[in-house]
């Protein structure tokens, strides 16, 4: 027996009930995702329209705005989910996320957009998400099903890409926000009536120190990793549409032609070498691989930004990279983590994740405003660089639990 035919005898399968609560949970995640990644794309041109969207440093902190107070809420909305149920705290997070949508959409300033991204971070229920997919999946398929919640963040992102241009075209960007409040009520929508109520883990996130998480070396480098990976997306993306628009001789609507080939593509790509890797627990390996990858394109990204083309190729290995290692990255956690600390441990990890989204945003918008766009590519570079001697002296993945 080969080892394709020893992995296929020792494979076990997802019940149906698993595949729907899963699949269900990862469309609310990415929809989520989707309303919150769609001002990215654009909002750093589109932005000149508002008053003060001409500052590059308030325009990258109100994209990284929610992450900010997602941040500080991934912790205490993880909590409240343990003790009063995932569904009631998910509703509150959408709700919170509506009218942060609606304040973003009647504001004229970025300064109003800030505020209003800001609100939409209060609503920070990815653990309660990721929690609820760990109580409905059993130990041993449950690396597959998290897989399947980062793998939605990827989506969301390349979806966004293509969505984002278009609907500043056709509604403008007050138009943009109300869509973005419109995903919201799906999520609730979602939430309430397709995802089942399942029984919650017996040890609850409440009863856990926070210290027998932090001290666990394994996941604190995979924090530091998921902290890289979006500041890295951020940063970029604060000059990243200007950037397109200058060289390429082409207007914010058009940034899709750019976009979509290049998510097409990233997407037929990432989607084999997950299973690849997922079927034979190469996780630690393809992580290496995959930062020290990003580093070296980071690098030589910042040399060749001049060219259109050049750029282009840059931005889809990035996003081949990138959709692997949100795919990835859950999956890992769920590994290193002992099932009474998934939740807390979840929460950490979108809490780190949620910092680099507000790092990335800010940080970028700095540099740009106040060095250049190089400094921004090699920042990110030296970033990754360091993410890869964290990732190297990461111990061996044990059996998913």
């Amino acid at each position: 027996m080969n080892a394709s035919e020893k992995i296929k005898k020792n494979r076990i399968s997802l019940t149906t009930q698993e595949k729907k609560v899963s699949a269900n949970l990862a469309l609310l995640f990415a929809v989520r995702m989707l309303g919150l990644f769609l001002l990215t794309p654009v909002f750093a041109d589109a932005a000149k329209q508002l008053a003060g969207g001409d500052n590059l440093a308030l325009v990258g902190f109100a994209i990284g705005a929610y992450g900010l107070t997602q941040a500080i809420m991934q912790i205490p909305f993880g909590m409240l989910s343990d003790k009063f149920g995932r569904r009631p705290i998910i509703v509150v997070g959408m709700a919170l996320f509506i009218i942060g949508g609606i304040v973003c959409a009647l504001s004229n300033s970025v300064t109003g957009v800030l505020i209003g991204r800001a609100i939409q971070g209060f609503g920070a229920v990815s653990a309660a998400i990721t929690a609820w997919i760990a109580d409905s999946t059993r130990p041993e398929v449950r690396t597959r099903a998290m897989s399947m919640v980062g793998a939605s963040i990827g989506l969301s992102f390349a979806v966004s890409l293509v969505l984002s241009p278009l609907l500043v075209e056709w509604v403008g960007l007050s138009g943009l926000f109300w869509v973005i409040s419109l995903l919201g009520f799906v999520c609730l929508l979602l939430a309430t009536l397709l995802v089942p109520v399942v029984p919650m883990h017996d040890q609850a996130i409440a009863n856990v120190s926070v210290k027998e998480v932090l001290k666990n070396d394994s996941l604190l480098r995979l924090n530091f990793g998921v902290f890289c990976l979006h500041f890295s997306l951020m940063a970029l993306f604060v000059v990243l549409p200007s950037l397109f628009i200058h060289l390429g001789g082409i207007t914010i609507g058009e940034l899709w032609k750019v976009y979509l080939p290049v998510i097409v593509v990233a997407l037929i790509v990432m989607i084999p070498a997950v299973f690849f890797i997922e079927t034979r627990h190469y996780h630690k390996k393809a992580l290496e691989i995959c930062v020290a990858v990003l580093a070296g394109l980071l690098l030589l990204w910042s040399v060749m930004s001049l060219s259109f083309w050049a750029s282009v190729a840059a931005l889809l290995v990035f996003f081949v990279v990138f959709n692997v290692l949100e795919a990835l990255q859950p999956s890992m956690v769920s590994r290193v983590t002992p099932p009474q600390h998934k939740g807390l441990a979840l929460g950490l990890y979108n809490m780190f994740q949620a910092f680099g989204v507000a790092a990335g945003g800010a940080v970028g918008g700095l540099l740009a405003q106040h060095a250049s766009i190089y400094v921004v590519f090699i920042l990110a570079a030296l970033l990754a660089a360091t993410w890869f001697l964290v990732a190297k002296h990461m111990q061996a993945l044990p059996k998913a639990n």
